[in-house]
């Protein structure tokens, strides 16, 4: 599928500029369109013609299987969530945790990799580690020594205030050399590079499929190593986590499914699935030409002094600096174009392979639009 193909089946830029996708990426027909069959014939055709709960099992299973894949992992490996916030709160509340335990994070991660450990600090004693970044880079010294005595790092693959790549193989090895665990919020990944878990090496991955994979909303993921699977004790406990739920006892599933619940739509992992079909027939190096050339064009026509991010973009997401942010956004949308706020105050714009050159220069022509 070539990108024009796709731009064409997606409703939502016939009528705006959309440059949002780090939000949230607005999704083809055929997304909404798998996400509502499989919602119909469950509520449809499932009840009477066969077992409601067996029938989203499988298409739980598919969708594991679909994810593993793409992620170029084992089934197993993966479980299905809500959203990323939904993943890294799993986690988070299923490490048998000690007072004084310690995590560390980077000062430019997004409120999942913020709250839950804010939370486990008035309910556990955990104490938070902040590592400080400087245009999104990583302040590779302060980690190591932040590291050395912690139980567990959180960190951003992809950071979402500057659109920098993190070097998450090597910051693994550091923090498990140290002897912690690390958990990576990927969410800015899948749909518009390649999300190699494994050879990441970190013990938990979350992501979902509302960004740059276009997929709808409810249809998150995580991946979890099989050793660091063994180490959790999920607060949470349902039928979906367990080998045997009508036993007298239970025994957690092994692997990432023990930190699945219980009944949920199955529309929008549906959805998911055939949003990784679509990604994938585009190619992700088709989508990498066209971000990088998108990009490099509105850093051409943006101001030196403003760009916040590399001067080469390492992704869609660019942010820059913006005297007020609120208005600029607001201004910009009452011309059609839309991109966000970031509470760091600066604005970011995201480039995705359904955009194009027309929609820089609507960008670039709206900014000067508002500002002069």
């Amino acid at each position: 599928m070539d990108p024009e193909t796709l731009r064409a089946d997606i409703p939502a830029l016939d009528d705006a500029t959309y440059l949002n996708t780090g939000a949230s990426g607005p999704s083809p027909e055929r997304v909404v369109e798998a996400a509502e069959a499989a919602l119909e014939r469950h509520e449809y055709e499932a009840h009477a013609t066969e077992n409601p709960y067996v029938s989203a099992a499988e298409l739980f299973d598919d969708a594991r299987e679909r994810l593993a894949a793409h992620l170029d992992t084992d089934p197993s490996s993966v479980a299905l969530t809500q959203s990323t916030t939904d993943g890294v709160n799993r986690i988070a509340t299923a490490i048998d945790w000690e007072p004084g335990d310690v995590v560390v994070r980077t000062d430019v991660e997004h409120a999942a990799g913020v709250l839950p450990w804010r939370r486990l600090r008035d309910s556990h004693g955990v104490r938070t580690r902040v590592v400080p970044t400087t245009g999104g880079r990583i302040d590779r010294a302060a980690y190591r020594e932040a590291v050395a005595d912690a139980r567990l790092v959180c960190l951003s693959a992809l950071t979402w205030t500057h659109g920098t790549r993190l070097p998450v193989a090597d910051l693994v090895d550091e923090a498990h050399d140290a002897g912690a665990e690390v958990l990576v919020d990927a969410v800015q990944v899948p749909g518009q590079a390649p999300m190699p878990v494994e050879s990441w090496g970190a013990d938990y991955v979350a992501a979902a499929g509302h960004k740059w994979l276009c997929g709808p909303w409810g249809a998150g993921f995580l991946y979890v190593d099989p050793d660091a699977a063994e180490r959790l004790e999920p607060l949470q406990v349902g039928y979906r986590s367990v080998r045997d739920p009508e036993g007298a006892g239970y025994e957690f599933h092994p692997g990432a499914r023990r930190l699945e619940v219980g009944t949920v739509s199955p529309g929008p992992h549906a959805g998911l699935m055939e949003a990784l079909d679509v990604v994938e027939e585009v190619g992700l190096d088709a989508i990498r030409d066209r971000i990088d050339a998108l990009t490099e064009r509105f850093v051409d026509g943006l101001a030196d002094d403003r760009l916040l991010g590399p001067d080469t973009p390492e992704s869609g997401l660019v942010a820059f600096e913006s005297d007020d942010p609120e208005a600029l956004v607001a201004g910009l949308r009452e011309r059609g174009v839309v991109v966000r706020a970031l509470p760091t105050g600066a604005v970011r714009a995201s480039f995705h392979v359904f955009n194009t050159a027309e929609d820089v220069e609507r960008l670039l022509t709206a900014m000067a639009d508002v500002e002069n």
